[in-house]
C-alpha cells in the first residue's frame, strides 16, 4: 500500500502551512480569539485555499477529495491551534448531507460549503446524553407535511459561527432506543431557536441551543425519518478520526516546543537538553507523536470499510491517542516547568487543545469499552 500522500495533498499542506506562519501566529491567534469578527477573514481565506471544498463532490463545488485530505488539514490545525469551525461544517455538517441529502440539499449546501458561505454546527450531544449518540431526547414531531422540533442541545461546537444547525431529534420511539431518530438542517435564525453562546478552555466556542416550537418543513429532513442512527455514526467516527489527526498536530508541536526550550534554559551552568534523563523523556514523546500519527493514519484509511471495522479503527485512534497526548502534554509542561500552564506559553494551549478533543464525541474510557463491545482486544497500559 502506499502512504505517500498525493501532490494536490502536499500543496494544501504547504499552502496551509505558511498561511498560519504568516497569518495565524500565537500573538495574531491571541487577538483574533478577542475578536467576534476575525474568524471570517479566516474562514474566506480557507475557502480560497480549497480547504473546505477539498472533501466535497466535484458536482457540488468540491475538489473530490476524502478523508486523507481532511486529515491532513486537520494535522496543520492542530499544529496552528487554529479554532475557526472546520470539522463540524466540512465533516459533519457536508458529511450528512452528503451521505443522505437530497439532490436539492447537496445543491443548494455543499456549494455554499465549498465557497465559504455556509456553517454548519451539529446539534447532537443533550445535557443528560453524555457521548450516547442513541439518547436523544429533543423530539421532532409530525405536523402536517413538516415538524415541529422542541428540545435542549448542549455544548454545540461552532454555533455562535454557524448559519445552520445539523439537529438529531427523536421522531419516534423511546429516548434511548436506536430507531426513531431523525437528522433536520434547521437555520439558525429560524423562530424559536435561541442560543447562549460562551468559550470553551482551548479558544473554541459553543452554544447551547433552545428549540422551542420551531416548525420545520419536510425539505429540512436529511435522509428518511427513524432512521438516521447509523448515519450519525458515521459522521462522528469520521469527525473522530479528522480530530486524531489534529492531536497529532497538537503532539509534534508540544515536541517541538519542548526541545527548543531545553536547549535554551539552563540549570546548573547547563542547558537542561543535555540531561540524559530529559533526553529519553523528549525522546519518548517523539515516539508518542508517531505511534499517534499511525494510529489517526490507520483510522483514517479504515472509514470506507465496514461498519464494525470502521468503529473498532476510530475508537482504538481514540484511546491510544487520547492517552498518548495526555502523557505528551504532561511531559511538555513538566520540562518548561510551573510556565507551561500559563497563558503567555504556547505549549498549555495545545495541551489545553488536546485535553478538548479527548472529551469530544467519547474519552479514553467510553471508546475502550467501545472497541472491546466490537470485539477488539484491550491491551494493558
Amino acid at each position: 500500500m502506499n502512504f505517500d500522500y498525493t501532490e494536490e495533498q502536499n500543496a494544501i499542506r504547504d499552502s496551509l502551512s505558511k498561511w498560519a506562519a504568516q497569518q495565524y501566529d500565537f500573538d495574531k491567534r491571541r487577538a483574533a480569539l478577542a475578536s467576534e469578527d476575525a474568524w471570517k477573514q479566516n474562514w474566506a481565506t480557507f475557502a480560497e485555499l480549497g480547504l473546505l471544498a477539498a472533501p466535497l463532490p466535484e458536482e457540488f463545488g468540491g475538489l473530490g477529495g476524502g478523508a486523507i485530505d481532511v486529515s491532513v488539514v486537520a494535522e496543520e490545525f492542530g499544529k496552528a491551534l487554529i479554532v475557526e469551525p472546520y470539522i463540524p461544517t466540512v465533516v459533519l455538517g457536508a458529511g450528512a448531507l452528503k451521505y443522505a441529502g437530497s439532490a436539492a440539499q447537496k445543491d443548494e449546501h455543499l456549494n455554499a460549503i465549498a465557497g465559504g458561505e455556509r456553517i454548519i454546527a451539529f446539534a447532537q450531544a443533550e445535557p443528560k446524553s453524555r457521548w450516547a449518540l442513541n439518547d436523544v431526547s429533543t423530539t421532532a414531531k409530525k405536523d402536517g407535511a413538516g415538524y415541529v422540533l422542541n428540545g435542549q442541545k448542549a455544548v454545540v461546537l461552532g454555533a455562535p459561527q454557524a448559519d445552520h444547525l445539523l439537529v438529531s431529534a427523536r421522531t419516534a420511539g423511546g429516548q434511548r432506543d436506536a430507531k426513531g431518530i431523525s437528522l433536520f438542517l434547521v437555520a439558525k435564525n429560524a423562530k424559536g431557536v435561541s442560543t447562549r453562546d460562551y468559550p470553551t478552555i482551548d479558544g473554541t466556542r459553543a452554544s447551547e441551543v433552545y428549540f422551542e416550537n420551531v416548525s420545520v418543513g419536510a425539505d429540512a429532513l436529511v435522509g428518511g425519518a427513524d432512521g438516521a442512527l447509523p448515519l450519525i455514526e458515521r459522521i462522528v467516527d469520521e469527525a473522530n478520526a479528522a480530530y486524531c489527526s489534529e492531536a497529532v498536530g497538537c503532539m509534534r508541536m508540544m515536541t517541538d516546543l519542548t526541545r527548543e526550550y531545553a536547549k535554551t534554559r539552563k540549570q546548573f551552568g547547563r542547558a537542561i537538553a543535555e540531561f540524559q534523563v530529559l533526553q529519553h523523556r523528549m525522546v519518548d514523546m517523539f515516539m508518542a507523536s508517531e505511534e499517534s500519527y499511525s494510529m489517526a493514519l490507520r483510522a483514517t484509511i479504515k472509514l470506507g470499510e465496514s461498519e464494525q471495522e470502521r468503529a473498532k479503527a476510530v475508537s482504538a485512534a481514540k484511546v491510544s491517542i487520547g492517552k498518548l497526548s495526555r502523557f505528551v502534554g504532561q511531559a511538555a509542561v513538566q520540562i518548561h516547568g510551573g510556565m507551561g500552564v500559563t497563558d503567555e506559553m504556547r505549549v498549555g494551549h495545545y495541551f489545553k487543545r488536546v485535553t478538548m478533543i479527548d472529551a469530544t464525541f467519547g474519552n479514553v474510557d467510553y471508546h475502550l469499552r467501545r472497541y472491546i463491545a466490537l470485539g477488539g482486544e484491550a491491551r494493558a497500559a
